[in-house]
């Protein structure tokens, strides 16, 4: 089983332990029981991170991982798994919160999670998640409000640690002008065409773990593309090394000190995914890869928004960050 390097993050434990690579668990094609025997297949190889949300729909799935996974002796108690779960876009108001982990761990069967994120810092004025998703349904949420309910729910003991997810600095500096409990976490979209250095350097100074998300670009889903994967300098390099380009790009993602989540429910390529720690880009390699253009993807809820720009513009412009 390999050994995945780990940094810490502030917790209501004190400083506590995140495996870098984690396993994601977003799916529009995969059922509930493909979901929990991936997590099961993924455990066995030494996946210890899982991430999921409310919206994905596979907190139960991965609950009944962690079950079968103590069941069969692959793990020996729950605290030897990292579970990241978030808050959708309907429950950021300060007084849902609460409910809404709650609701979360009744899917997953846990009685904690170790990280809350907040999902998009956007509320959502719709009852079903339609497509695609319009300007007039998406407003600015209160973060003085929403983080009271998320530092709740770490003082209750529901979650280990609180963050972000897809916030640029600006709206992460009110929430530290405020915070009793700052947050730990932000995590992005990041990979060798989106490559965050501006946000990475602001996140390291605020002692907030980065983590990347779409590390491969998020082929073979309705809002990814394939563009990391088709890279030309991505493929020299990897050809030159022996590896594959998933390799070469997670390995950069390793390389700047950020943790990722990678999702493939293919095992071959679960264990190729962690096949990256033995071995380091050359100064040549890495200055190649820090010269490829940048291509933001932006989306939201897994459905490519109409007029992106126009719509996040509306709510505040530093969002392209």
């Amino acid at each position: 089983m390999v050994f995945i390097p780990e940094a810490t993050i502030n917790s209501s434990d004190g400083r506590r332990p995140i495996p870098l690579i984690g396993l994601g668990t977003a799916t529009r094609t995969e059922s509930g029981d493909q979901v929990k025997a991936a997590v099961i297949e993924a455990i066995k190889v030494g996946y210890r991170h899982f991430d999921t949300a409310s919206l994905y729909g596979t907190e139960k799935p991965l609950g009944e991982a962690i079950k079968e996974a103590l069941r069969l002796g692959l793990i020996k108690s729950r605290a030897e798994l990292f579970i990241t779960t978030k808050l959708w876009c309907d429950s950021t108001e300060g007084h849902l919160v609460v409910p809404a982990l709650n609701q979360s761990l009744w899917e997953l069967g846990l009685e904690y999670v170790d990280l809350y994120l907040i999902h998009w810092p956007l509320k959502l004025n719709q009852d079903d998640v339609k497509s695609p998703i319009t300007k007039e349904s998406i407003a600015a949420i209160n973060i003085k409000d929403v983080w009271e309910g998320m530092e709740k729910c770490q003082n209750l003991g529901l979650t280990k640690s609180i963050g972000v997810s897809n916030f640029y600095p600006r709206l992460i500096e009110e929430i530290l002008s405020i915070a009793k409990i700052p947050p730990v976490v932000n995590q992005v979209e990041m990979n060798p065409l989106w490559q965050q250095k501006k946000l990475n350097d602001f996140c390291k100074k605020k002692d907030i773990l980065l983590t990347g998300y779409s590390p491969l670009g998020a082929y073979n889903t309705v809002w990814g593309h394939n563009r990391v994967m088709e890279c030309d300098v991505l493929q020299d390099i990897a050809k030159s090394r022996g590896k594959t380009v998933a390799q070469v790009s997670l390995r950069w993602m390793y390389e700047q000190g950020v943790s990722f989540v990678v999702k493939s429910f293919n095992i071959e390529r679960m264990k190729q995914n962690l096949d990256i720690f033995d071995w380091s880009l050359t100064e040549e390699e890495a200055t190649k890869i820090s010269r490829i253009p940048q291509q933001r993807h932006v989306y939201l809820s897994g459905t490519m928004l109409k007029e992106p720009h126009d719509v996040l513009a509306e709510i505040d412009a530093g969002l392209s960050y």
